[in-house]
């Protein structure tokens, strides 16, 4: 049977007849991915640790419910954190922790091009949208880091290893929209991750972007992570790694 496979495989690369099929791609993989997101959804719906029920309209603002709730059941308030987000936009979700955080030693990184998506997303939103300027915050301990991630982050990580591992508590909020910098954020901070850090997917029930990325990581790095709370129908979660 084996040897049928790999004689049969062969001939599809001597032969690349199936390249016809290509124009399917992205819809084939789309609906692959969705079948995965609402089996994944199916099973953990009611493992999350606060309930929210499920609903057909979304409503943007539930995002703030589902950060007070997990630094109320977490009591995050008076915690020393590393606050990392990854696409800051406006910076209403950033003002957000940082007014609701009050540890003097806590640092807030808030890292985006400033320049709108990189690339295309979906097919409402072309390179260049959701493009806004640096938020002008005075508190010190807020910092922006502006660029691609694949070139900011690892310097970023470089020069702030210790601060990033002394914190109490680390918070990734995941809010670039994009698979291919969301699994590049996983894949860059997974070493820094301990049992008790927070996650948080701003657009986790997209198929190919954020929900991607985080199966794959949860996957391919082992990485075993709780559903803490949804909102808007998982459209945000919140994760604790465990």
């Amino acid at each position: 049977m084996l040897k049928i496979f790999q004689f049969v495989k062969n001939i599809g690369i001597l032969l690349p007849f199936l390249i016809i099929f290509k124009p399917l791609n992205k819809i084939l993989l789309f609906f692959i991915y969705y079948v995965e997101m609402i089996s994944w959804i199916s099973e953990n719906k009611d493992k999350t640790i606060i309930k929210n029920k499920l609903s057909i309209k979304r409503d943007y603002g539930l995002r703030f419910n589902l950060f007070k709730q997990v630094f109320d059941y977490y009591n995050i308030y008076n915690k020393k954190a590393c606050v990392l987000e990854f696409g800051v936009a406006s910076g209403s979700s950033f003002k957000w922790w940082l007014s609701n955080n009050n540890h003097s030693s806590s640092g807030f990184y808030g890292f985006d091009t400033f320049e709108g998506l990189p690339e295309k997303w979906g097919n409402f939103y072309k390179k260049g949208d959701m493009g806004f300027n640096i938020p002008d915050i005075k508190d010190q301990r807020a910092t922006f880091i502006k660029g691609l991630f694949q070139e900011s982050l690892p310097q970023f990580i470089q020069h702030n290893k210790d601060e990033i591992k002394d914190a109490d508590i680390r918070i990734i909020h995941c809010d670039a929209d994009l698979y291919s910098a969301t699994i590049f954020v996983l894949s860059q901070l997974f070493v820094f991750l301990k049992p008790g850090d927070i996650l948080f997917f701003d657009e986790f029930n997209v198929p190919l972007h954020e929900f991607k990325a985080f199966k794959e990581f949860t996957e391919n790095f082992y990485v075993k992570l709780l559903p803490i709370s949804q909102v808007n129908t998982f459209y945000q979660v919140a994760f604790i790694v465990v």
